[in-house]
């Protein structure tokens, strides 16, 4: 039995954040229901490249998923989901607060007609707060808690990140983690709850080594100065001859040592405390002699805490990844099927381990018209 079968999820968010905290609970077991505009249906649909008729994007985060399309602003908008909301376990949104109190969708309506539910708004600043109704994206949230500015090129600017860090570790991963804990905390009150996920305010934990140097010890650290910012020799990003990178996080000493005995580097630089820009410095012209090949089979067997810098491309290739099975399950859309999105849920826990498709806008609106769900 999945671990979440016979629980009720209905979606009102778009985008990223929310259809990926639900993604998560369907690929457990839950019936996931997306609430959608009729006509367009969550923004993410329209985005290019198409797989199937909607985006790649949209159909990746919305496997496995039931789609109906209904204009909340209608009159009869909430009577027509009072039904499923009566039978729902979890509400997901991601409006801007007060939206859905507005459409009469809020905590305290619902609550009233359903006790049980549990009811997460998931925001950028919370719902409450200064800067609860500024408008902002993942890049703005990094920025303004701090993250944003520990990060920095050649230049001394600040870089963009690869990954939208907000949105999935502020935002998606919390909410599914006090989602699951309102679910237990439930089976013993009998009662739901609000939950409060703020993606800005989430990112601290992420920041645990900056904020302890700098309340402790009042060291705040600065952009490339840092362990793991780019003030040790130890954890860098390394140019090879042939223009390619190796990523080296030689940190602990044996691992420190082994790395400095594969490329040769001279006794006298190997206390990098003594000098750490001279050290960095003779390691980058120990890189920059062999090409990317020649240093793989130089580290290969050993240990050292070193790797190439792969391209995505190349990790899908990577025989590692497949073995373990991570890209087996299957998205299908227009008789095409690639790999879906893997999920980081122990393979025993999962539903969707095969092939499954995403929900055409509406495609389950015969939901609205029961009279019980």
């Amino acid at each position: 039995m999945p671990p979440l079968a016979g629980i009720r999820v209905l979606d009102f968010s778009t985008l990223l954040p929310g259809p990926l905290a639900t993604l998560l609970l369907a690929e457990a077991g839950a019936e996931v229901i997306k609430i959608e505009r009729p006509g367009a249906g969550d923004e993410m649909r329209s985005y290019v490249p198409k797989f199937g008729t909607d985006s790649v994007n949209f159909a990746l985060l919305n496997r496995g998923k039931r789609s109906i399309a209904l204009d909340l602003k209608a009159q009869d908008a909430v009577a027509r989901l009072t039904p499923l909301l009566k039978g729902a376990d979890v509400i997901v949104e991601q409006f801007r607060p007060g939206v859905m109190d507005r459409l009469g969708l809020g905590y305290e309506s619902l609550s009233s007609l359903n006790p049980r539910i549990i009811y997460c708004s998931i925001t950028g600043y919370g719902q409450s707060g200064a800067r609860a109704l500024t408008a902002a994206h993942d890049l703005n949230y990094i920025a303004e808690a701090g993250m944003l500015a520990l990060s920095a090129g050649a230049d001394g600017a600040p870089v963009l990140p690869p990954a939208l860090v907000a949105d999935i570790g502020g935002g998606t991963y919390p909410a599914v983690l006090n989602i699951l804990l309102a679910l237990r905390s439930r089976e013993e009150s009998g009662r739901g709850c609000k939950l409060d996920v703020a993606m800005a305010d989430n990112l601290f934990t992420y920041m645990y080594w900056a904020l302890g140097d700098g309340l402790a010890a009042d060291r705040w650290p600065q952009p490339g100065k840092a362990l793991v910012t780019g003030g040790s020799p130890r954890y860098q990003i390394y140019r090879t001859r042939d223009d390619c990178f190796i990523a080296a996080a030689p940190l602990e000493e044996k691992f420190w040592q082994n790395f400095c005995d594969a490329i040769g580097l001279a006794s006298e630089l190997r206390d990098d405390a003594r000098d750490p820009a001279a050290t960095r410095e003779a390691v980058a012209r120990r890189i920059g002699m062999k090409t990317a090949a020649e240093w793989e089979a130089v580290f290969a067997g050993k240990d050292l805490c070193c790797c190439l810098v792969k391209t995505v491309q190349e990790a899908l290739a990577n025989p590692h990844f497949a073995a373990r099975g991570v890209f087996g399950p299957r998205l299908t859309a227009g008789g095409r099927a690639i790999p879906a999105l893997p999920m980081p849920i122990s393979p025993e826990f999962r539903t969707l381990r095969g092939e499954a498709g995403y929900p055409a806008l509406g495609a389950d609106n015969e939901l609205l018209d029961k009279k019980t769900a």
